[in-house]
C-alpha cells in the first residue's frame, strides 16, 4: 500500500472545517429534533468517523444502528448503481423519527435505494445527512436535509473514506493524485 503522502493531491476539507461543520449540524439536527427521539443510522464502514463524530454534537436523545450496504465492486471507484444490504438494522424503525448518516452521496443510487427499502418498515419520518455530496454526479433523485460540504467530481478519501480499504483514519478529507496512484493488482 501506497503511503497516503505520496498520492495525496491536495487537502479538500480540512480537519477544523470539518469539524466546525460537524457541529454545525448537530446544533441543526438537535433543533429540529427538539422533543423526538431520533434513530441514527449508519452506513458502514466510511459514515462511522461521521457519525460517531456528529452524535456527539446532537442533544436530543438518539440511538444508533448500522447497516451495511455495498455498491462497489472489488477495486472500482465508481458505484454499480445496484446496492446490495449485507448487513440489515437491528432496530424496528416502525414509528420512530429516523436520520440515515452517509460519508458521500456521489450519483445518489445507492442512497436512493436504501431510502426506498427502509421506507417500507414505516418510520415516522427518514431524512439524510450527508457529511459530502458530489451534486454534479447525480443521477438519482436524493433528498438531502443535511449537508455538511459540497464537493467536486474529485477523488477523496480520508475520514470515512477509504482508499483501497486504508486511510479511513485521517481528520481531513484529501483529494487523490490519480497520476500517482497504483491500485492495488
Amino acid at each position: 500500500m501506497q503511503d497516503y503522502k505520496d498520492v495525496l493531491a491536495e487537502i479538500l476539507i480540512d480537519e477544523k472545517s470539518l469539524q466546525k461543520r460537524i457541529r454545525e449540524l448537530g446544533a441543526e439536527i438537535s433543533a429540529d429534533y427538539s422533543g423526538d427521539t431520533l434513530l441514527l443510522i449508519c452506513i458502514l464502514r466510511g459514515g462511522v468517523p461521521f457519525m460517531v463524530d456528529l452524535s456527539r454534537h446532537i442533544t436530543v436523545p438518539h440511538m444508533m444502528d448500522f447497516m451495511a450496504v455495498s455498491s462497489y465492486g472489488a477495486g472500482k471507484r465508481e458505484s454499480s448503481g445496484f446496492a446490495r444490504v449485507t448487513l440489515d438494522l437491528q432496530t424496528d424503525i416502525r414509528g420512530k423519527d429516523v436520520l440515515l448518516v452517509e460519508d458521500i452521496i456521489d450519483s445518489g443510487h445507492t442512497i436512493a435505494s436504501v431510502l426506498q427499502m427502509l421506507e417500507t418498515r414505516q418510520p415516522n419520518s427518514l431524512k439524510v445527512c450527508a457529511l459530502l455530496d458530489k451534486e454534479e454526479r447525480r443521477e438519482a433523485v436524493v433528498p438531502i436535509h443535511y449537508r455538511g460540504f459540497s464537493i467536486p467530481n474529485k477523488f477523496v478519501f480520508g475520514y470515512g473514506l477509504d482508499l483501497d480499504e486504508y486511510y479511513r483514519n485521517l481528520p481531513f478529507v484529501g483529494v487523490v493524485d490519480l497520476e500517482k496512484y497504483q491500485p492495488p493488482s
